[in-house]
């Protein structure tokens, strides 16, 4: 079976929730009406029995009258019955002809006990309300006796039967015109919702990157949606460019030594090999297993799992640097939570340039400290350090400046890379460059997050 469209879902839930609202209050009004409507009956059945008890006690002698006994009963006949003592009739309406109320019961325990009260009965298949009440015990031939009034019920049910099917088909119409309300203004809703689904699965069919949703010019849900849509579109866009640069520059950076390896490999060929190609072909092999550690480092941090390990970072500083006589470290205890060997591989990746990068023999400064809940690692060499507008460059890969001949352009990626997956971020200030990471805190393994 298949499933309901979001139209069809909120159109029937938007009737069944009408019908059910109106139901709920219909009930609730019956419920009142019907109250009433007895309420009122009872206050009438009881104030035709203290006038007809009032006339007892008045005059006796005209309970027999003709007539004596006929009135209307808001705008209802009601029948009479007056008994004696004894529960013989004494005086009834004329309207009742032959008949005979059926309160036999009720008016014997009101004679014996004094108490007045009501029932429900049928007569000739008519539903009716009775009220008996008692009779002072003065004069005439009802006294001690009891009055019986009786009032058909047919004008109080036909009210409610027409109140019920009036609730029920205003509850009908209410969920009807609901419905379409709910129809037509969701199907005004979701046409925009068609046009992207349109547009994505045509930008599908054709995997053009560059190509994006239409955008309403209405600022609800959906023009927000299609915002944030192509927003990710451009993304993703982005993120295939910068693939593709690296694919091309990694193919660049791989084809200089491919090409002096095969150069050296045909000479060696033609005239046999001498100590100066063997030393050039060691060279050769090298950069291309730095250049291919380099770019397996690269692809590794940017789909590893976030790190799990707490490190000491000061003690894992300390033994990296042990023993250089150009490194000067300030260290302060601090705990990361992080990958120990990614850790070591970028912090030796920031010394290896400051060593590059600043003058030969000169110093290296190396500190480790805390900052707000952060734990900074900062490298600074005696260098003239990056001018403003290459600092963001520096981190991008194979970005090597005005070294076009040294290293392989990806160590400092791979520091920005292992900083972001620890959860961090990597940035220079002119001649020093920085590892900032969050810190462990000392009562709790939990790291505190530094967002800018």
């Amino acid at each position: 079976m298949t499933e309901l469209s979001i139209r069809g879902r909120a159109v029937i839930a938007a009737a069944l929730s009408i019908l059910l609202a109106v139901v709920s209050f219909g009930v609730a009004v019956d419920f009142v009406v019907e109250r009433h409507l007895r309420h009122s009956l009872d206050s009438s059945l009881r104030r035709r029995a203290v006038a007809v008890a009032q006339l007892s006690a008045s005059a006796p002698a005209l309970l027999t009258a003709p007539g004596a006994l006929e009135s209307p009963l808001g705008g209802t006949d009601a029948s009479v019955e007056v008994l004696d003592r004894r529960g013989r009739l004494v005086a009834r309406s004329l309207g009742l002809g032959g008949r005979v109320l059926p309160a036999a019961a009720l008016a014997k325990r009101v004679i014996t006990t004094g108490m007045p009260g009501f029932s429900d009965a049928t007569q000739a298949g008519d539903g009716i309300r009775l009220y008996v009440a008692p009779l002072a015990e003065l004069r005439g031939p009802a006294s001690g006796g009891a009055v019986v009034v009786a009032a058909t019920t047919g004008d109080l049910e036909d009210t409610l039967r027409a109140l019920r099917a009036g609730v029920v088909l205003s509850a009908l119409g209410a969920a009807a015109l609901g419905a379409a309300s709910v129809a037509l203004l969701l199907g005004r809703a979701l046409r925009p919702l068609k046009r992207l689904a349109s547009s994505a699965a045509e930008i599908e069919r054709t995997a053009v990157p560059g190509r994006r949703l239409p955008e309403t010019t209405v600022d609800d849900e959906v023009g927000r949606l299609a915002t944030t849509l192509n927003a990710m579109l451009g993304s993703l866009e982005r993120s295939r460019e910068a693939q593709q640069r690296f694919v091309a520059d990694a193919s660049h950076e791989l084809r200089t030594p491919l090409t002096a390896l095969q150069g050296n490999i045909s000479y060696l060929a033609r005239h046999g090999a001498s100590a100066e190609l063997v030393a050039e072909l060691r060279e050769d092999t090298d950069r291309l297993v730095r250049l291919a550690d380099d770019l397996i480092a690269v692809s590794r941090e940017e789909v590893a799992a976030p790190p799990a390990e707490e490190v000491a970072l000061d003690r894992l500083v300390s033994r990296l640097v042990e023993g250089d006589p150009q490194v000067v470290l300030t260290a302060q205890p601090l705990h990361v939570r992080g990958d120990r060997a990614a850790l070591e591989r970028a912090i030796s990746n920031l010394v290896q340039n400051a060593r590059l990068h600043g003058p030969a023999g000169g110093t290296i400064s190396v500190t480790v400290r805390p900052s707000d809940g952060l734990a900074l690692v900062t490298v600074c060499d005696e260098g003239p350090g990056l001018d403003p507008a290459d600092r963001e460059r520096a981190f991008e890969r194979f970005w090597r400046g005005d070294h076009a001949r040294s290293g392989s352009g990806l160590g400092l990626a791979i520091v920005r890379a292992t900083a972001e997956r620890h959860g961090g971020r990597a940035f220079v200030d002119g001649a020093c460059f920085t590892i900032e990471l969050p810190a462990l805190s000392e009562n709790s393994p939990t790291p505190v997050l530094h967002r800018r």
